[in-house]
């Protein structure tokens, strides 16, 4: 038995210097990144040129080639070293809820907007806080509406605050934001969304998926405690997915059931997901759709899993026992002038909300 475990703590000893391992190569890569970067703000200028376009073209294919997969790297390693509790980020679910009286302000339900893949911090674009203030104007005075939670980080701050990776993202927004080259700030915005997307990815994943879920069921039910939250005074939780957002909402909400003990059902707004999250105690799911949005149609082909044509899936099966409904606005694309935040379209979008709201009260 004692040889048994001094095997099993030689493996574990092992285990953690290979996974510290990964970690300081992931840096050593940032770090490289990092210099090429500087080197392209100081010389963009002077490449576009007409003798020299080909050379920078190379030179932007060669980025884009080296940020995705270290974004995906990034992303996945993370995940990783919260889960171990390196970043100490997992509270103990049985705290939460625990040491706060009932809240007394009146709230019965919570509504919590999640964005797309475009959201690189807290506060939401202009846009789109238009569109969510028009919705709390629409919502009755026991409900309330959450914002600016960042669906794509794992502690509860901003790529760009984040203590751990704070130089790298700053520098990248800088660029995004600043940078006099319009070739520049399209890369450096590329790469903030290619991390959003690998997020989704990540969510959408049977393997991987659980555990970003948890966490950031996790990061919402702590939200939600800040606010006054008690399971004993709340009726429901309602989490509004837009975009990307509809896949984070779907792979989150049953363990946000089970964490904050009261139902939860989903809205999404010109979703993309998967389906494959677990819904088997879900009993609610909504989709605001556009009549041209095809974006949203395609993430329905690239998750082959809410095809008819599979009713064995987990989607598919959840729909047979469950409600879906649907609200499709004719005329609404997925973003832009045409899209779900936009002038023509926004109060159509919240009506549909409110109106799913009242259905399930």
């Amino acid at each position: 038995m004692t040889k048994t475990r001094s095997s099993l703590r030689h493996h574990r000893e092992l285990l953690l210097t290979s996974r510290r391992t990964v970690v300081v190569l992931m840096l050593a890569l940032a770090t490289l990144l990092f210099l090429c970067l500087a080197v392209i703000r100081r010389d963009a200028i002077a490449l576009v040129t007409s003798e020299s376009i080909d050379e920078l073209l190379k030179l932007a294919a060669l980025l884009v080639i080296i940020l995705v997969p270290l974004s995906g790297i990034y992303s996945v390693m993370l995940d990783f070293v919260f889960w171990e509790g390196w970043l100490d980020g997992l509270p103990n679910p049985s705290h939460l809820f625990s040491e706060r009286s009932p809240d007394i302000s009146g709230h019965r339900h919570y509504i919590i907007y999640l964005d797309g893949i475009h959201q690189s911090e807290e506060d939401h674009p202009p846009r789109v806080s238009r569109f969510l203030s028009q919705l709390e104007e629409g919502i009755d005075h026991e409900s309330i509406l959450v914002k600016g939670i960042e669906a794509y980080t794992i502690m509860p701050v901003a790529l760009r605050s984040d203590s751990y990776s704070q130089w790298f993202w700053r520098r990248l927004f800088s660029l995004q934001e600043h940078h006099p080259n319009s070739l520049v700030r399209f890369l450096s915005a590329f790469c903030v969304q290619a991390n959003n997307v690998i997020k989704v990815g990540i969510s959408s994943d049977r393997r991987y998926g659980p555990v970003m879920n948890y966490e950031l069921a996790l990061k919402i039910a702590r939200r939600l405690e800040s606010l006054g939250f008690h399971p004993s005074k709340a009726v429901r939780l309602v989490l509004v997915g837009y975009s990307g957002g509809g896949e984070m909402a779907i792979g989150t909400a049953e363990i946000l059931q089970q964490l904050c003990r009261v139902p939860v059902q989903v809205i999404t707004v010109c979703g993309v997901f998967s389906g494959n999250g677990a819904l088997e105690e879900i009993n609610r799911v909504a989709m605001v759709v556009g009549g041209k949005d095809p974006v949203a149609a395609l993430g329905q082909v690239a998750y082959p899993g809410r095809s008819p044509l599979l009713p064995l899936s987990n989607w598919n099966r959840w729909q047979r026992k469950r409600k879906l409904t649907r609200y499709e606005i004719s005329g609404m694309n997925h973003c832009g002038h045409s899209g779900p935040f936009s002038d023509d379209f926004s109060s159509k979008v919240v009506d549909a909300i409110c109106c799913e709201l009242c259905m399930t009260r």
